[in-house]
Formats: structure tokens, C-alpha cells, sequence
């Protein structure tokens, strides 16, 4: 079993940056896959970035150029540096971690909004 804690939302004027966190425990010995995925009220949750054990990282198109994914698998930990953010960044932002035996966990969420 893996816990996962989010930290590092908040607002922030349009231009500014964020750097969200994401802490693991537990069994973390098994974690393959890490990203971050978002989410607006009404709409499903979409993909941000992630980054696989080898450091392969993929981003959404919205946000190429503007935000890195990183991760420390000594610590458990994995980052996203949110540069030059908009307001259509706006949402809720959740880490997810998949083991190697394709175990799925979520962290709980952290608002981050963004003001024009």
C-alpha cells in the first residue's frame, strides 16, 4: 500500500509560479509511474505530466515549455515547477502514483488557482 500527500497549491497572479509536491509512503519500493493529473468541477481529469523510473517524461500540450515534472526516488518525492501560469491552469491538481504490479494510487488534491 502507498499513501500519497500533496503539497504547495495556492492562488497565484497569472504569470507566476508554483511548485507542487508529492510525498510517498508505504510500500514504495514498488513505484513505477508518477504524474500529475488535473481537474476543473464538471470535467474529467486529465493528464499534466509524468515521468517513468528511467526519468522518460511526457507533457500535456497545454503546458509544454511552462512546466517540469521531477522526481526523487531516493526521498519518494516527485515536483511540478509550474512557470508563466494562466489562469486556464485553474484546478485541482492530484499526484498518481502506479506500481509495477499496476496498483493505481491517488493523492487527495491541492486547488491551485491562478488570477487574470
Amino acid at each position: 500500500q502507498v499513501q500519497l500527500v500533496e503539497s504547495g497549491g495556492g492562488s497565484v497572479q497569472a504569470g507566476g509560479s508554483l511548485r507542487l509536491s508529492c510525498q510517498a509512503s508505504g510500500s514504495t519500493f514498488s513505484i513505477d509511474v508518477m504524474s500529475w493529473y488535473r481537474q476543473v468541477p464538471g470535467k474529467q481529469r486529465d493528464l499534466v505530466a509524468l515521468i517513468n523510473g528511467g526519468g522518460m517524461t511526457r507533457y500535456a500540450d497545454s503546458v509544454k515549455g511552462r512546466f517540469t515534472i521531477t522526481r526523487d526516488n531516493a526521498l519518494n518525492t516527485m515536483a511540478l515547477q509550474m512557470n508563466s501560469l494562466k489562469p486556464e491552469d485553474t484546478a485541482i491538481y492530484y499526484c498518481r502514483f502506479v506500481s509495477r504490479d499496476l496498483k493505481t494510487y491517488w493523492g487527495q488534491g491541492t486547488q491551485v488557482t491562478v488570477n487574470s
